[in-house]
């Protein structure tokens, strides 16, 4: 039942074709990253490079980029853990279907960790640096493991029922760490691993944890799973994986997984801090050095067949936007339980996922009032806001399920034309000043530190949305290029703002300019006030502010990414017409994000010219990728 370790996983795909390995000497710096973002937009399959320069262990690529290989690594439990999700919701449902649900109580029973004395994972102590220095990134700090499972217990009661099991970022080297002694430990606000360290500083000692990479899929799965408070990663990664997860309990000591390729073992220091990063990460964008909490590295555990998965983070889609959707295959069904009245709910991954929140919930009060007015909208919107990771969202846009009853928020496109064609300025924006948005986000106006907006629509239709641009159109000096991205969003190029700074630089401080940010927002005022009078322009609902107009509206992810990763609703919002009415922000006319890159905001990602022409060569006749990826 479903793989227990990464060896077993790899030799039933490659039997498959699913797995290919290549005996090429692929360079980890760079190389190998710039591979797996061809096979993921290729849709193609698993890579095992077994001779990557200075390393001895092979090193996987790739290995959840498809939906297919994705329900094929979880072909024999996926449907058993819709159907505990469905349980969850309905215990009922046992007694009115028992047929459906026979085998649920076995399955549940691989929900529980079970104890064991030993296993394969402690066949050998190995030094830090015989581990693949695997980097993503010219900027990159250093190589980071890319798909850790971190394991910690609550100082206060430590036991596997107290754990926490999280996906946050390890870099390996570089940097000021101690070379065989440190890793730096990144972790995002919201995130389990807080509490336990917290608890740990409160006690003045040091938060014992270890890392695991590889293992069975379901592992790596649940680290990355947003799961309510107080419920373990281990129980889901049971239920996914369909076996017990097998854990080595040692005096003293976090439990080991038994079944992992690599464990990385050591404590968390309470007061000690490091720089961590550049790192391009999920957004697109480099997250650049701050002081995060370093590891004191103990041991590294290394099973005999070891194998190191990888995966590479940058702009989306990336392989982990198979994750997201194997969260949303999972967990979909369980919202409405434990959001009323929701009935719909994405994470634009496009846009990041935590900047862009789309919903669709339901005004079922006073249903004999007919009102356009947003009401019970807007306190589903604050549920949303209340739940762990879904309280990072930036943006935050809600419509009501009764004025289309087969709206779903994950067709965008059609999610943005209802509301659009709805939305009244004056009246559904609200926002949240001085409040947390995601630790890698730097639209903001320092770490962790911006502000939200939440547009909650509904009722009748109110305009037809355009689609073409008219040629009456006339745009103030330093404007220009107006392009469609959707019907009603217009693109347009605005004014060049100065260069963003250096990658490294770790003072928010330093890096926020009020008198900069004052010269920019005058563009923005500039712009609305000399459109006032155009009606051709005025049809618009909703205009980006960029810095190239046609890239943004090229593509409907170009779009959601420049809009909504390079602008903080707080300051980048404005509109036409606009007003303030006992506090209430609001315009008459149509709504203005700038979208153009500040200079606080972390410089995009970028691929190394000389890394692409030598991949290039590898793919072409005769190379040893030829055929596999383009």
């Amino acid at each position: 039942m479903g793989f227990r370790t990464l060896r077993q996983c790899v030799e039933t795909l490659r039997g498959e074709g699913e797995v290919i390995e290549i005996d090429y000497p692929i360079d980890p710096h760079l190389e190998i990253a710039e591979i797996q973002r061809r096979l993921f937009r290729a849709g193609g399959p698993a890579l095992l490079f077994t001779s990557a320069l200075g390393t001895q262990h092979p090193i996987l690529t790739n290995l959840y980029g498809t939906q297919k290989r994705v329900e094929r690594l979880f072909s024999d439990t996926l449907e058993r853990v819709r159907r505990l999700v469905e349980l969850k919701m309905d215990p009922t449902a046992a007694v009115q279907n028992p047929l459906r649900y026979w085998r649920s109580p076995l399955d549940a029973l691989s929900m529980i960790p079970r104890h064991v004395r030993g296993g394969g994972v402690l066949n050998r102590d190995v030094p830090l640096t015989s581990l693949p220095g695997v980097t993503g990134w010219p900027g990159d700090g250093g190589p980071f493991i890319t798909l850790p499972a971190v394991y910690s217990e609550h100082p206060d009661a430590p036991s596997m029922k107290t754990s926490n099991l999280g996906m946050y970022r390890v870099q390996l080297r570089g940097n000021c760490y101690e070379e065989n002694n440190e890793v730096g430990m990144h972790y995002q606000i919201h995130r389990g691993i807080g509490v336990h360290h917290a608890a740990a500083i409160a006690r003045t000692e040091p938060l014992k944890v270890a890392i695991f990479v590889g293992g069975t899929p379901s592992m790596a799965v649940s680290a990355m799973m947003p799961l309510p408070e107080g419920l373990s990663e281990l129980t889901f990664a049971g239920a996914l994986a369909g076996h017990r997860i097998p854990m080595i309990r040692r005096k003293g000591r976090p439990s080991i997984y038994a079944d992992a390729d690599f464990v990385i073992e050591g404590t968390i220091a309470p007061d000690l801090t490091k720089p961590e990063g550049p790192f391009g990460d999920h957004l697109g964008y480099y997250s650049r050095q701050h002081d995060f909490p370093v590891m004191r590295v103990d041991h590294v555990w290394q099973r005999e067949d070891a194998i190191w998965p990888v995966t590479v983070v940058g702009r989306p889609p990336q392989e982990d936007t198979m994750f997201g959707w194997l969260v949303h295959e999972i967990t979909g069904p369980i919202i409405p339980t434990v959001l009323p009245g929701i009935s719909s709910i994405h994470a634009v991954d496009a846009a990041g996922v935590h900047p862009l929140l789309l919903a669709v919930g339901s005004e079922r009060y006073l249903p004999w009032k007919n009102s356009s007015r947003p009401a019970e909208l807007l306190t589903q919107a604050s549920a949303i806001l209340g739940q762990g990771q879904l309280s990072l969202a930036k943006y935050l846009f809600i419509a009501n399920q009764t004025d289309a009853p087969d709206l779903n928020a994950r067709d965008v496109q059609r999610f943005f034309s209802h509301l659009l064609q709805r939305v009244d300025w004056r009246r559904d924006c609200h926002f949240h000043t001085e409040t947390t948005i995601d630790t890698l986000d730097y639209s903001g106006k320092g770490l962790n530190n911006g502000s939200k907006l939440v547009v909650a629509a509904r009722g009748q239709s109110v305009r037809e949305l355009p689609n073409e641009i008219s040629g009456n159109i006339r745009l103030p000096e330093g404007f220009s290029k107006p392009f469609a991205c959707i019907p009603g969003i217009l693109s347009v190029t605005g004014p060049p703002i100065e260069p963003q700074p250096s990658l490294d630089a770790a003072n928010d401080d330093v890096i926020w300019h009020s008198t900069k940010q004052a010269h920019w927002t005058q563009d923005i005022q500039r712009f609305t006030q000399s459109i006032d009078q155009q009606d051709d322009l005025l049809k618009w609902p909703l205009i980006i502010i960029a810095d190239n107009s046609a890239f943004t509206a090229a593509t409907l992810e170009n779009f959601l990414w420049i809009a909504f990763t390079r602008s903080n609703p707080a300051i980048d919002v404005h509109g036409v017409r606009e007003s303030i009415h006992q506090k209430h922000w609001g315009c008459a006319g149509p709504l203005v994000i700038d979208a153009r890159l500040k200079p606080h905001h972390a410089p995009p990602v970028a691929e190394d010219p000389d890394v692409v022409k030598k991949i290039d060569s590898l793919c072409r006749k005769g190379g040893p990728l030829a055929g596999i990826i383009e």
